[in-house]
């Protein structure tokens, strides 16, 4: 079913087809007889794959990240969908309409994408409207993506990131700090050693005010030199944070990239060409970190193969995006079988 649902979606414009893809899912959804069918193909669940990080039990391993559902306004959808966690977000405290259209680009032949969306969303408080009115399933966890405006300097960047935290905090489980898109202006130079502390401390010590702290992840991008990931870990462990996703999009562009003339987009580049990378910084990672930390895996996922190896290489959770538009919504079900069959082969 997917494989004719994809031909005619890449049709379309990269943007447009995600839209129209998610809307026609929850209209489906909307017709009981089809609704019926489509959570029974969904579904597919095991005891053996409950898996929990810092308190949060999901009921598997497996995420949506962030930049798919950056307003929630799919969460009715997506929670069918088998995933044991979502990722909101990237959200900013006040609107922003994002980067000039087209923004959203498919390399097909690299199984890859190329975004320079620019953090487009209808801000914080809509995202808080919408949490307020979702009745969230047992065992399923979601996760809040915080960012700055694209206009936003100097102070007005902490301001930005602690509103969003603020204003999130009773309707999240988990929030995730980033500074490594590409697209939006200066973002990145706050994983510098010094500027990445004084946002984080900043951030944790608010968290820490409230009864119940929430877990708190660092989202890395996977252009940094070891000694640049090596001043991260410090100043993660240093604030206490619970973990660090890995990885972002990359600025990078492959000599193996087939559509070259799709390679000279602007933008992060994300799919099977960010694998090796992604998956590079999580084993070093895993090599240097405290065991306290807690490591999420993402880039380049493709296939339920990657998920395992990803699992094996230190991650304690995965999130998926890119793969999910190349494989369908079935695409969690089948990284979950197979999940499932690799630990009974290890038993």
């Amino acid at each position: 079913m997917w494989k004719f649902l994809k031909s005619f979606f890449f049709l379309l414009d990269a943007e447009r087809a995600h839209y129209l893809a998610m809307d026609l899912l929850a209209f489906s959804l909307k017709i009981p007889v089809i609704a019926s069918l489509l959570k029974r193909s969904f579904k597919f669940e095991s005891d053996a794959l409950q898996s929990e990080i810092c308190g949060m039990k999901a009921t598997n391993p497996i995420g949506l990240a962030a930049g798919f559902d950056k307003d929630g306004t799919w969460l009715n959808v997506l929670k069918y969908l088998g995933f044991g966690h979502i990722e909101l977000g990237t959200v900013t405290k006040r609107p922003q309409p994002g980067n000039p259209k087209p923004r959203l680009f498919r390399l097909i032949k690299d199984r890859s994408i190329i975004n320079r969306m620019g953090f487009n969303n209808q801000g914080v408080d809509a995202l808080v409207e919408r949490l307020k009115q979702f009745d969230k399933p047992e065992g399923f966890i979601v996760g809040g993506n915080i960012g700055k405006n694209k206009d936003s300097v100097d102070g007005q960047i902490l301001s930005d990131y602690l509103y969003c935290f603020q204003a999130l905090f009773d309707y999240v489980d988990y929030f995730t700090i980033n500074v490594s898109s590409p697209n939006t202006p200066g973002l990145r130079a706050l994983q510098d050693k010094e500027p990445l502390d004084a946002l984080l401390s900043a951030i944790q010590t608010e968290n820490t005010k409230r009864s119940k702290p929430k877990p708190l992840f660092l989202k890395i991008a996977p252009d940094l030199s070891k000694e640049a990931l090596d001043d991260i870990l410090k100043v993660v462990e240093a604030n206490h944070f619970s973990g660090i996703i890995i990885s972002n999009t990359t600025i990078d562009r492959p000599d193996f990239l087939i559509e070259k003339y799709l390679s000279k987009e602007n933008g992060g580049l994300s799919g099977e060409a960010l694998h090796l990378k992604s998956m590079e910084v999580l084993q070093y990672l895993k090599s240097k970190a405290d065991s306290k930390i807690q490591l999420i895996g993402v880039g380049g996922i493709m296939n339920p193969k990657d998920a395992v190896e990803r699992i094996n290489a230190g991650a304690q959770w995965i999130q998926i995006y890119t793969g999910m538009i190349y494989e369908g919504p079935w695409f969690i079900k089948k990284i979950k079988r197979r999940i499932l069959e690799s630990f009974r082969l290890n038993e």
